[in-house]
C-alpha cells in the first residue's frame, strides 16, 4: 500500500477527471491521499473530496504562507481557526503552513507570525504540522527552535535541502521529510543528500498538481504518480520497492494517526 501525504487534488486542474484520478490511485494500491489546505477559497473543495471519498481523502486545515498577505492574513487565520474549533471535518494535521521566501521576502514578518500561531494550534489540537519551506530553511528552523518540545511533530513537505539540513530535521526527533518528484530530477542533488539516511525519516508525496516526477516532468502531477517516486527511492536507498512502500506507509500512518 502507498500513501500520498501531500496532494492538492481539489485544485481546478483536476476538475475534469478528479473521480477518475481517485480510481487510478486505488488501482495502483495508493489507498490514501492527504489534502493540505491553502486558504479559505480551497476549503469547500477539500471538504467535498473528504466527504465523497471517506477513508481515502483526508483533510488538513491551515493557511499556506503564500496566502499570508498584509491585508487579509488575519482573516485567513480566523477562518481556518473557526473550522478547527467547530471540528467541521476530522482534520489530520495543521497544514500547509510555513514560510516561503521564493515569491515575496517582504512578508517575512507576518509569515513568521502566522507560522508561529498555527504551530500553537497544532499543540492545542494535538495534531502534526505540515511545513512549506521554500528558500526558508533557516527561518523555519528559527521558529521551530522557539516552539519545539515533545508535543511538536510534523512533516517538512517537499524536502529539497542539504544533508546537513536533513540531519537538523532528524535531530528535532518529531519530524519526517516528504519526498516528491524533485528526487527524480537529474540535477536536483536530492538523492545524494538523503542517500545515507534511514528510510524511517521519510514519507512519499506528490504535491499534485505541481512538480511531476520524471518522466512526467512538465505535465500535471497527480497522486497516481507516487509509484514513480517510490521506484526512485528504492534505487536511492538500495532496497526493493515493497520496502519503500511498507516503511513510508507505516511512517505516514503513525504521523497522521491513520487507520490501516
Amino acid at each position: 500500500m502507498l500513501i500520498d501525504t501531500h496532494s492538492h487534488l481539489y485544485a481546478s486542474q483536476f476538475d475534469e477527471d478528479r473521480k477518475q484520478e481517485i480510481q487510478r490511485c486505488l488501482d495502483l494500491n495508493i489507498k490514501k491521499v492527504l489534502l493540505p489546505n491553502i486558504d479559505k477559497e480551497s476549503i469547500t473543495g477539500m471538504h467535498q473530496l473528504a466527504e465523497n471519498f471517506p477513508g481515502v481523502c483526508y483533510p488538513m486545515m491551515g493557511v499556506h504562507p503564500c496566502s499570508i498577505l498584509p491585508d487579509t492574513w488575519q482573516d485567513e487565520l480566523s477562518v481556518a481557526k473557526k473550522h478547527l474549533d467547530a471540528k467541521t471535518q476530522d482534520y489530520i494535521a495543521i497544514g500547509e503552513i510555513g514560510i516561503d521566501l521564493y515569491w515575496d521576502k517582504s512578508t517575512l514578518g507576518i509569515q513568521r507570525e502566522a507560522f508561529a500561531e498555527q504551530i500553537k494550534w497544532a499543540k492545542d489540537f494535538d495534531l502534526p504540522i505540515v511545513i512549506h519551506a521554500r528558500d526558508s530553511f533557516d527561518e523555519i528552523f528559527e521558529v521551530i527552535d522557539l516552539y519545539n518540545d515533545e508535543r511538536l511533530r510534523g512533516v517538512f513537505h517537499c524536502f529539497t535541502g542539504t544533508s546537513t539540513q536533513a540531519q537538523r530535521i532528524i535531530d528535532y526527533s518529531g519530524f519526517l521529510m516528504g519526498i516528491g518528484g524533485v528526487v527524480t530530477f537529474k540535477n536536483s542533488g536530492l538523492d545524494k543528500a538523503i542517500a545515507g539516511l534511514d528510510l524511517k525519516h521519510f514519507v512519499l508525496e506528490t504535491d499534485a498538481p505541481y512538480l511531476a516526477p520524471t518522466p512526467k516532468r512538465g505535465k500535471r502531477n497527480q497522486s497516481s504518480y507516487i509509484p514513480l517516486i517510490a521506484d526512485k527511492l528504492a534505487a536511492v536507498f538500495n532496497c526493493d520497492y515493497d520496502t519503500i512502500a511498507r516503511v513510508t506507509t507505516e511512517n505516514a500512518q503513525k504521523m497522521f494517526n491513520l487507520a490501516n
